[in-house]
Formats: structure tokens, C-alpha cells, sequence
């Protein structure tokens, strides 16, 4: 959708900023996560929480019914972005540019967030506590050997990363197609990515209760994994968007956002890789 001369003069309003209208998606949005929060960590804990007569069981489908909610919020919440720019025409110069910074701090927060899951880690490694025997690996602990499963899940995110880079470069310069094929394969990837932590997992041979190792290792890698399948809804969203012809080389933000997110997970893998399996494997 095209619009020429001063966006505020098409809209009727004397500025350039988009004003959001009253929406129910923050408090939606929060809820759902507390509910996935709280499920989670009672089944992890096999607690029950006892009101009254009443008792909570911890099940799975709590986890499932949180984690659903929060996805529909999400979509929903999306949608109204979407509308926004399309039909309010809401997304003037300046909206955008406020969409980038918005962008860039939402990935920096998630840098911090795995910035404490890698210090416990570091913590827990370069000075291994007296209970481990001083020690790192401890004892009775094999982690996965570097050089197998985790080099061939490095030469899957780092391809993703050259494919997204080649889409994001082909929607600047109207190249359709090539923009939904390397969409196509960096999706693809990213599915056999998590397909690959999924076995890696499966064969373990310590869980997320084998002390510290098993803690700092499943904590680290699977949050990292979860975001990589969050990255690749978000690219499979932007796929479907782009076969649709929603995208145009002038207005693709949502794109970048995800081209910007993937590329942040591909390097908290890089670092993943050196320091946990790698350095702390040997």
C-alpha cells in the first residue's frame, strides 16, 4: 500500500505519531504468561496448591493451556500491527524508526536475559564448588561430545543465517521469489535445528536434576532452543506474509525484526557452543 505527500495530511492528523486505541492485549498477554509461568513451575516441581477444598494439581495441561493462550494473544496482538499499518496507514517515517529502536531494546533485554543463564554457568565451570570434588565436568557426568550433534546444529543455525540475510537482502530489491525460497530454507532449518536438539536431548544421559551440570546445561540450551522456535514461527509468518505480496521493499519491517531476532539467536548459539559445549565439555 502506497501513499504519497505528508502522512498526517492522508490521515487528518496534525502529527506523525500513531496513538494506539485502548487495546486488551497487554493484560491478555500478561496473564497468559503468569498462567505458563506458574504451570511450569509446579510441574517441574510436582507441587499442589491447596485453596479451600479446592486442590491444583500439577499437570501438563496447565504448561499447554498457558502456552496456547499466550500464542493466541500474540497472534491477535500482531494482527491489530498489521491493520495498523495497512489499513490505518499508522506506520508514518517516524512510527517506524520508533519500531526499530523498539526492536533493537526488546533484543538487548534478551541479551541480559541470557547473559544470568551463562554467568551461572561460567560461575558454576571456572570454579567448581567443593560438593562437585572441585571438579567440572562432575563426576559421573558425560556431557555430549562437541564435535558431533552440536557442530552439525552450528553448520544448521549458521547456513539459517546466510539464508535469512539473503531474503532480507532480496525484499529491499523486490526480488519475491527469492525472498519466500530463502525464507523457505532458513525455516526449514530451523525446524531440523530443533529436530537435532530434540534427539540430542532424547540421549542424554543426565537430565535438568543432575545437580548444577544438568541445571546451568538444560537451562542455558533450552531456553536458547525455545527461542529458536519462536524464531521460526516468527520467519514462517513472514513467509506465508510474503507469498501473500503483504510485503513491499519499502515496507517490510516485520522482516527485519525477524532477520534481526534470528541473527541474535544464531550468536547466543555461537556462544552456547564454545562455552557450553565445547570449553565445558572437556
Amino acid at each position: 500500500m502506497h501513499h504519497h505527500g505528508p502522512h498526517h495530511e492522508d490521515s487528518g492528523m496534525p502529527q506523525p505519531w500513531h496513538l494506539v486505541p485502548p487495546s486488551p492485549w497487554p493484560v491478555l498477554g500478561a496473564l497468559a504468561a503468569g498462567v505458563l509461568a506458574a504451570a511450569a513451575v509446579m510441574y517441574l516441581h510436582q507441587d499442589t496448591i491447596a485453596i479451600g477444598a479446592l486442590v491444583i494439581a500439577p499437570k501438563l495441561t496447565g504448561v499447554v493451556a498457558g502456552a496456547l493462550a499466550l500464542v493466541a494473544v500474540m497472534a491477535l496482538w500482531w494482527r491489530d500491527v498489521i491493520r495498523e499499518a495497512n489499513a490505518a496507514k499508522g506506520h508514518s517515517p517516524e512510527v517506524r524508526v520508533g519500531l526499530h529502536y523498539g526492536m533493537a531494546l526488546f533484543i538487548s533485554s534478551e541479551v541480559m536475559f541470557f547473559v544470568a543463564f551463562f554467568w551461572a554457568y561460567y560461575s558454576a565451570a571456572l570454579f567448581p564448588p567443593a560438593i562437585l570434588g572441585g571438579i567440572w565436568p562432575p563426576a559421573g557426568i558425560s556431557p555430549p561430545d562437541p564435535f558431533e550433534m552440536p557442530l552439525l546444529m552450528t553448520v544448521i543455525l549458521l547456513s539459517s543465517g546466510v539464508t535469512v540475510t539473503m531474503a532480507h537482502k532480496a525484499a529491499a530489491e523486490n526480488g519475491w521469489r527469492a525472498v519466500v525460497t530463502s525464507l523457505a530454507f532458513t525455516v526449514a532449518l530451523g525446524c531440523a535445528f530443533t529436530l537435532c536438539q530434540a534427539y540430542e536431548y532424547r540421549h542424554a544421559d543426565f537430565s535438568l536434576s543432575s545437580g548444577m551440570f544438568g541445571s546451568t546445561f538444560y537451562m542455558a540450551t533450552g531456553f536458547h532452543g525455545a527461542h529458536v522456535i519462536i524464531g521460526t514461527i516468527f520467519l514462517a509468518v513472514c513467509l506465508v506474509r510474503a507469498a501473500m505480496g503483504k510485503l513491499t521493499p519499502d515496507s517490510h519491517f516485520s522482516l527485519t525484526a525477524a532477520a534481526w531476532y534470528w541473527h541474535f539467536v544464531d550468536m547466543v548459539w555461537l556462544f552456547l557452543f564454545v562455552s557450553v559445549y565445547w570449553y565445558g565439555g572437556r
